[in-house]
């Protein structure tokens, strides 16, 4: 398993998501809220190197904020 042991990845967590036209984007300055589509109860997906690979739930721990891995999605048969 040390040969596992230097491979990197990055590690992202989408709690919803949003449309809104480039100048909106544009306009926005630091403090803006983007509202998403989804509320803190909702189930997050957890994504690595930009790919699904599993479901959670958000969990707070005193002052910080973790993810509770609930389901691992199976690989798409075409992915490498």
């Amino acid at each position: 398993m040390a040969v596992l042991d230097d491979i990197r990845l990055d590690i992202s967590v989408m709690l919803g998501q949003t449309n809104m036209p480039i100048r909106q984007l544009l306009r926005m300055g630091r403090g803006a809220v983007i509202e998403l589509d989804a509320t803190e109860d909702d189930d997050v997906t957890i994504l690595a190197n930009s790919m699904p690979v599993a479901r959670g739930s958000i969990v707070v721990i005193g002052n910080r904020i973790a993810v509770e891995v609930k389901e691992v999605l199976k690989r798409a048969s075409d992915a490498r």
